[in-house]
């Protein structure tokens, strides 16, 4: 077994940033690890894959509280996986309400930028900006 590492080196091999890896420690996400007599932390493996799993989570998009409820369920392999494809459904139902509140936005802008007006009293850009009125949709 490879011995702890200091948080620098825990930062280098997870991936994330010495700061980060603090604030985790302090929200409960990372327990407290062990420390030096000189008051510097150490991780072991375990705090490693955990600090990889958080940084993995983070990339697809979960919050804390999801990845704290993740991290809790991965503490229990033999349950049954029904609260963690709950979490990342719920996720994902997130993420479509995301992508389908960008595609309106896209489609607003770029009826907006359809414009051959050579001037700024006859932008369509400011007309739509000034008037809500104008938009396609009526919430954005």
């Amino acid at each position: 077994m490879r011995k702890s590492v200091p948080i620098g080196t825990a930062s280098r091999e997870s991936g994330i940033k010495v700061p980060t890896i603090r604030y985790y420690e302090e929200i409960g996400l990372l327990p407290s690890p062990p420390r030096t007599e000189g008051n510097r932390r150490l991780y072991d493996e375990s705090d490693l894959r955990r600090l990889r799993f958080i940084r993995h989570a983070r990339e697809l998009g979960f919050d804390i509280d999801p990845i704290r409820q993740l991290l809790a369920l991965s503490g229990h392999p033999a349950r049954s996986c029904e609260g963690a494809d709950q979490i990342a459904k719920a996720h994902l139902a997130d993420i479509d309400h995301k992508i389908a509140r960008l595609t309106s936005l896209r489609r607003e802008v770029a009826r907006m930028t359809d414009c051959e007006n050579h001037s700024v009293s006859e932008c369509r850009v400011i007309e739509v900006l000034g008037d809500h009125g104008e938009c396609i949709s009526e919430t954005h």
